[in-house]
């Protein structure tokens, strides 16, 4: 009974080593806050993505944001769309969750 509790322990040991281990890696995702050339605070995210610390020029910002064509992706929930290409198929639509025709 006690080889079997030990088998268990240290396999426990081993499996649980490399979960710590990955959750060390996770990296900082906490935005820095920043000023624009003209004095206004921003909060810069890693990704690259900024926005505004006031949240009036936020929404006039994202209303701005929003007319851009690249801006304009499928909703979620939606399917299609592949790396920008081909319509997004909203559920209710007739080819909403088809699956492949090819009658195999």
């Amino acid at each position: 009974m006690t080889l079997v509790r030990a088998l268990l322990i240290s396999l426990l040991v081993l499996i649980g080593q490399p979960v710590i281990a990955d959750t060390a890696d996770v990296p900082d995702r906490t935005p820095i806050a920043g000023k624009t050339a003209n004095g206004e605070d921003v909060l810069l995210f890693p990704n690259g993505r900024w926005e505004y610390v006031n949240t009036v020029k936020a929404a006039e910002a994202k209303k701005v944001a929003d007319t851009f064509p690249e801006n304009k992706v499928c909703p979620p929930g939606s399917q299609g769309g592949l790396f920008g290409v081909g319509r997004c198929i909203k559920p209710g639509d007739k080819d909403y969750n088809r699956r492949s025709l090819s009658g195999k």
